[in-house]
C-alpha cells in the first residue's frame, strides 16, 4: 500500500467535517494546457485552479473537451504543452497509479465498483488489507467491514447493511461510496465526472449533499458536470469549455446563474437559434394573417 493509499486516521480534534477551515493554496493548477489527437485540439490553452475546501466546476456541452481534462488530471494522458502544477511543483503525470501517489483520485461515470460484491469488498477493491503470514495470510474481512461503516457515517451515509452487493443499492448511494473511499484514501484532490448525470432531482441533490462534505473535509474538489443548476448550487469556481477551448472563467461571485446558464447555452447562440424556431403567424392563432374570404 502506498503512501497515498494509507487510511487517514480521523483527527481527535475535528469532531465534524464542517469545521475544517479551508486551505487556500492550489492543489492543482493547469496553466494554457493544450492537447491534440493528430491535427485535432482536443484541449486548447485551458487553464484551471483547485483549492483546497473549495469546488472549481468544468462546466461545457457534449464534446467540449470535459473528458480530455478529466484524463490530464487523472493521468491518463499527458497534456502537450501548458503548465501542469500539483501543489507547486510542475509535473506531468505518467498513469493514474502516478495521480494517486500525488492524492488526486477520479471518480467516473461507471464508478469501478464490481456490482454483485458486497459494499465493502468494492470500498476496499484493489487496496485490501490482510492479516496473518505466508501460507495463513487472508483477508481482514472484519477490519475492512467495519471500517466502511465507520468511514461511511463519518460522511453522512447510513447505508442499511455494508454486506449487500453495491449493485443493489440506487445510483446516488453508490456515487455517495465512491466519494466517501477516496476522502478514506488520503485523497487531496477529488474530481468528479457527471456524478449526477443518470440521476433524478432528489439522488443529484443526496449527492451534492456529500460533494460539498467532501469540500468540508478539505479536499479540493474538481466536479465535471454540463448542468449549470448543480454547478452553481456547490461551486466556487466556474470554467466553461467549448470545442475544446475556455469560454469563460468565473468565481461565484461576479456571476449569476442566469449568466452562468446563458453561457452554457451558448448565449448569443442560442438567441439567434430561438428566433429561428419562432413560429410564423397563422390564421388560427391571434395576430395571423386573414384567411383567404374573410373580410378584413
Amino acid at each position: 500500500m502506498t503512501a497515498a493509499q494509507a487510511p487517514r486516521e480521523p483527527d481527535p480534534r475535528n469532531t465534524s467535517s464542517q469545521d475544517a477551515a479551508p486551505d487556500h493554496r492550489a492543489l492543482v493548477e493547469l496553466d494554457r494546457v493544450s492537447k491534440y489527437y493528430g491535427n485535432i485540439k482536443a484541449l486548447q490553452d485551458v487553464s484551471l485552479v483547485v483549492h483546497a475546501g473549495e469546488i472549481s466546476c468544468v462546466l461545457g456541452d457534449n464534446g467540449a473537451g470535459k473528458s480530455t481534462l478529466i484524463k490530464i488530471i487523472s493521468g491518463l494522458h499527458r497534456h502537450d504543452s501548458g503548465t501542469f502544477r500539483v501543489e507547486g511543483e510542475e509535473t506531468v503525470l505518467t498513469n493514474p497509479r502516478d495521480a494517486l501517489d500525488r492524492g488526486i483520485a477520479t471518480v467516473y461515470q461507471d464508478l469501478a465498483v464490481v456490482p454483485l460484491m458486497p459494499v465493502w469488498r468494492n470500498f476496499f477493491l484493489g487496496s485490501e488489507p490482510t492479516k496473518g503470514a505466508g501460507p495463513f495470510k487472508r483477508l481482514d474481512v472484519a477490519l475492512m467491514r467495519e471500517t466502511t461503516r465507520a468511514e461511511l457515517l463519518r460522511m453522512g451515509i447510513d447505508l442499511r447493511d455494508v454486506d449487500q452487493p453495491i449493485g443493489t443499492l440506487s445510483g446516488g448511494e453508490r456515487q455517495c461510496v465512491a466519494i466517501a473511499r477516496a476522502v478514506y484514501f488520503g485523497a487531496k484532490v477529488l474530481v468528479l465526472d457527471e456524478p449526477t448525470a443518470a440521476l433524478g432531482v432528489k439522488q443529484s441533490g443526496v449527492v451534492l449533499k456529500y460533494v460539498a462534505a467532501a469540500r468540508d473535509a478539505g479536499l479540493g474538489v474538481v466536479l465535471i458536470t454540463h448542468n449549470p443548476h448543480h454547478a452553481y448550487l456547490v461551486g466556487d469556481r466556474f470554467v466553461l469549455l467549448k470545442r475544446g477551448a475556455m469560454s469563460g472563467s468565473h468565481t461565484k461571485g461576479d456571476v449569476t446563474l442566469d449568466e452562468l446558464t446563458r453561457q452554457m447555452a451558448g448565449g448569443s447562440e442560442l438567441e439567434e437559434l430561438s428566433h429561428e424556431l419562432e413560429r410564423a403567424p397563422s390564421p388560427d392563432r391571434p395576430g395571423g394573417p386573414p384567411a383567404a374570404g374573410d373580410t378584413p
